[in-house]
């Protein structure tokens, strides 16, 4: 059975071949299945935005299809930048809007620092059943970016005393969100 990621990421869909392999499903990516995906994002949550482009995908496929949504949520910043993580501050680059945040934190007491990366994915069977999961990893904002790996806020969120971007893919992978709700999702699906 064929499974389209609606994504292009390499390292995701290496890791969603990983994951559905067991189950029967050839993973491949939006490319290779020849989608060509522009969804809105016009959700206010993680899950409402994951659910339309696994939607909008299964509607021009008609097969097995998985998307994901992410983003980070400072808890001094009443959940921000969340939804709008890859827009934060209407920046366009990583780097940016890393800065900025930064900036609206210079004045945040270590202790009120707390933040969380959170990742939902949505998946859609061949048959058109959908099942959406979440994950999470806790960690803290940092107070300068900090190593050279990774993207988005990576460099910015501090977990056991180092940065996402500090460490590396096999080990942020572990851990992850992303893994997290997939590990979420694996369960949901092999339980049915």
């Amino acid at each position: 059975m064929k499974l389209v990621i609606a994504s292009n990421n390499k390292g995701k869909i290496r890791e969603y071949r990983e994951l559905f392999a067991p189950l029967g499903y050839e993973v491949m990516s939006q490319s290779e299945a020849g989608l060509t995906l522009e969804v809105e994002e016009t959700g206010t949550t993680f899950a409402e935005n994951s659910a339309l482009k696994a939607r909008a995908a299964y509607e021009q496929l008609g097969c097995a299809v998985l998307a994901d949504d992410s983003g980070l949520a400072v808890e001094a910043l009443g959940g921000e930048p969340g939804v709008y993580s890859a827009r934060y501050g209407g920046l366009d680059t990583d780097e940016a809007r890393c800065r900025y945040l930064l900036e609206k934190m210079k004045d945040v007491p270590k202790d009120k620092r707390r933040a969380y990366f959170i990742c939902t994915v949505h998946f859609i069977d061949e048959n058109g059943r959908e099942t959406a999961a979440e994950g999470r990893v806790y960690g803290e904002i940092g107070y300068e970016p900090r190593g050279g790996n990774g993207f988005g806020y990576d460099p910015v969120f501090m977990r056991d005393g180092k940065s996402f971007a500090e460490i590396g893919a096999e080990e942020k992978n572990a851990v992850s969100h992303r893994k997290n709700a997939l590990d979420e999702l694996m369960k949901k699906l092999t339980e049915k």
